[in-house]
């Protein structure tokens, strides 16, 4: 059922389902991004190097299933946007290879667009959390939605 700018209010709250980060994720988004940084595809670099001494998933990998979760969730994946506007985020944490994440989205403010009356922006407040509990990433998220047809 298609979901509008009215259908949502601030205050709501919703939670993915989790999702593994595997090794071929981190090679299909070095492949696809063009980022091969040895943080992410160099075990021994990482071991000696990295301060998490092993490999990380890239930040913006992160970021992109950020986006992937929030379409596991029917509220957002039945709601007529219209374009992302802004994103706010901080990356808090590795995230490793075999974790498994979730995110947490709520409804932070909200408004009706002050130059077209057919359409409103919403923020989204939101969280990525590892199998640990611990914040991974976070941030907002503004976009446009399609108001309800009069």
């Amino acid at each position: 059922m298609a979901k509008y700018y009215e259908d949502f209010q601030v205050g709501q709250e919703w939670t993915s389902p989790g999702r593994t980060i595997t090794e071929a994720d981190v090679t299909a988004f070095a492949m696809l991004s063009g980022d091969w940084d040895e943080i992410h595809t160099n075990e021994e670099f990482s071991k000696q190097e990295s301060a998490y001494k092993t490999r990380i998933a890239h930040g913006m990998l992160g970021l992109s299933l950020v986006e992937g979760l929030k379409k596991r969730i029917p509220a957002f994946t039945d709601a007529r946007y219209i374009a992302s506007l802004e994103w706010n985020w901080k990356f808090t944490g590795p995230i490793l290879i075999g974790d498994t994440v979730h995110v947490k989205f709520s409804i932070t403010k909200m408004r009706e667009s002050k130059s077209r009356s057919d359409r409103g922006i919403i923020w989204e407040g939101g969280h990525m959390i590892n199998q640990r509990g611990e914040v991974v990433q976070e941030g907002e998220h503004s976009l446009m939605i399609w108001r309800r047809p009069k």
